[in-house]
């Protein structure tokens, strides 16, 4: 058996590991291959390194109730029409309250948009491997950048997924900058997804009994972070996870599933399937906005097993984690929203210090936002 080892790791910052441990995952690491390279390889039993506990497998909620299904919610004529606007509003606040999850319909990204981008991520993960490679880094500096396993070195159990990154906001990334087998989709798929991201501030906001413009004004929507996830076939399903629980460190989350599904929501203490809707895409409240809402807004931590998304991340403006170093910006509750029924739930904290302790936490099971509680 190893001894324990101490690591510094620039994303998880300093760790203790068993040193076999550490061998195994700089041995994966260093293949540049991912989880797609082990598959490739024709493996028919999963390192260790990627099984999770059997208590992390429980079986989703099957009652078929309509108060079990995540809220879908049609957005055609939300401009066009102030009594269908306002409707709108009370059911994005019923749902972020109660589920802290909801998927839209009619948000005026085109079907095609949305298909186009998962072809576009499964044709960059599905291309030779050392075309990839080139890609292969965990500099937070680059703004595009692919590996597997962010939280690798702090991580209890690794995830059966490979993810590329690109920041697409404030400053969009040149098309040369980025893979031939998916700028293009990539590009245009972040330019509709940047106007959904605003006009669900703005809804956002209103159901918070804000102005509109609140949560922009705020800086929430300035920042747009595309995570792409890839889940390889896997021989031993049963021991390993695509992504286990977690809640999402931003303000709020779009994501586009693909049609196989896979993903759940952790409600009322059970796990409850979110079937894919065609065209849909599905909304979800972040730790960032449930601390400022006061909890007004739910939380709602979710895991998920596909083989391919594309999480969409609304974040304060920061072309990368080295510019969250040099912002001293404080964040916190929104004072409007605070009284005396109604206190302060979490203390503030600059989105380094948040971003440092998410990172170095890695995908626990655990919310980040409890080490921040008042």
């Amino acid at each position: 058996m190893g001894v324990s080892v101490t690591i510094t790791d620039e994303i998880a910052g300093t760790v203790m590991l068993d040193s076999d441990r550490l061998c195994e995952l700089k041995a994966f690491e260093a293949t540049k291959a991912g989880v797609k390279g082990l598959v490739d390889e024709g493996i028919a039993k999963i390192p260790s390194l990627f099984h999770h506990p059997p208590d992390m497998f429980v079986e989703a909620s099957k009652s078929g109730n309509a108060e079990d299904t995540i809220p879908v919610i049609d957005l055609a004529n939300v401009v066009k029409d102030p009594s269908t606007r306002q409707e709108i509003v009370s059911r994005i606040r019923e749902a972020s309250e109660t589920w802290g999850f909801f998927q839209v319909v009619n948000h005026g990204s085109p079907v095609t948009i949305l298909e186009d981008m998962k072809d576009g991520v499964r044709g960059f993960f599905e291309q030779d491997t050392e075309v990839k490679k080139e890609l292969y880094s965990r500099d937070p500096m680059r703004l595009f950048s692919y590996n597997s396993n962010f939280d690798l070195y702090s991580s209890p159990a690794l995830n059966w997924r490979d993810t590329f990154m690109c920041y697409l906001a404030p400053k969009t990334p040149k098309p040369e900058d980025l893979p031939a087998v998916c700028r293009d989709k990539l590009l245009e798929y972040g330019t509709n997804i940047m106007k959904l991201g605003i006009a669900l501030s703005e809804l956002l906001s209103e159901a918070l009994g804000l102005h509109s413009v609140h949560l922009k004004d705020m800086g929430c929507t300035e920042g747009l972070i595309s995570l792409c996830h890839y889940y390889p076939p896997c021989p031993e399903p049963k021991l390993t996870m695509g992504t286990t629980k977690h809640s999402d460190s931003c303000f709020f989350t779009v994501l586009l599933q693909d049609l196989l599904g896979g993903l759940q929501a952790l409600y009322q203490d059970r796990w409850i399937d979110i079937p894919p809707v065609p065209g849909a895409l599905v909304v979800n409240i972040g730790d960032l906005l449930q601390a400022s809402s006061l909890l007004l807004f739910g939380l709602c931590r979710f895991s998920t097993i596909e083989i391919v998304d594309v999480y969409c991340i609304y974040n304060i403006p920061q072309t990368n984690t080295q510019g969250l170093k040099s912002s001293p910006k404080i964040y916190g509750p929104i004072k409007e929203l605070l009284s005396e029924d109604n206190p302060p739930k979490y203390r503030e904290t600059t989105l380094a210090d948040y971003f440092t302790y998410y990172n170095a936490k890695g995908l626990d099971g655990t919310s980040a936002l409890q080490y921040f509680k008042l």
